[in-house]
């Protein structure tokens, strides 16, 4: 799947969307992330009022820290895989349980330049959304590029597709 993104739209004007649309709905935000470490939290709270949407975000880079940070489970991880859809899935639930944000994105998955395997190579990430009594929603997306890139472009995907999902009601 390819980022919605063109070269007319910013981070900063999607972190603005999100802030728009969030605050109008009186709703807030958590994130895990793993292989952005941090970057998309980073975006939203480099937006100044970002406190009245932006609740808390993980970085939950090692599976430990996920398993500990997030609850969740050894066995998922060993089963699937930390680059998997039911991680992105259990991480989404795991950041919800543990905030009292209405919305939850979650994020791992194989940056690069090492990493990669065969049916997970380079650029492999999962983006997840969840909103609080709804199912989560998770995404596997194939990205090129450098390790900058990868995660840029993840970052992109993560904001985009909060934006069209609390657009949507």
């Amino acid at each position: 799947m390819t980022v919605p993104y063109d070269a007319q739209t910013s981070i900063a004007s999607l972190v603005d969307q999100l802030a728009t649309l969030m605050t109008g709905r009186g709703q807030t935000l958590a994130t895990a992330e793993s292989c952005t470490g941090g970057m998309i939290a980073a975006a939203c709270t480099d937006r100044a009022g970002s406190s009245e949407w932006f609740e808390r975000g993980f970085v939950t880079y090692s599976n430990a820290a996920k398993q500990d940070s997030l609850g969740v489970s050894g066995e998922l991880i060993e089963r699937h895989g930390a680059v998997s859809e039911p991680v992105v899935a259990a991480m989404l639930d795991g950041t919800l349980a543990h905030s009292p944000a209405d919305w939850a994105i979650a994020v791992s998955g194989v940056a690069g330049p090492g990493g990669g395997s065969d049916d997970k190579p380079v650029g492999t990430v999962y983006i997840g959304w969840l909103a609080r009594n709804r199912p989560p929603e998770v995404v596997r997306y194939q990205f090129d590029g450098s390790r900058d890139e990868v995660r840029s472009q993840s970052v992109v995907a993560a904001l985009v597709g909060l934006r069209e999902r609390v657009d949507a009601g």
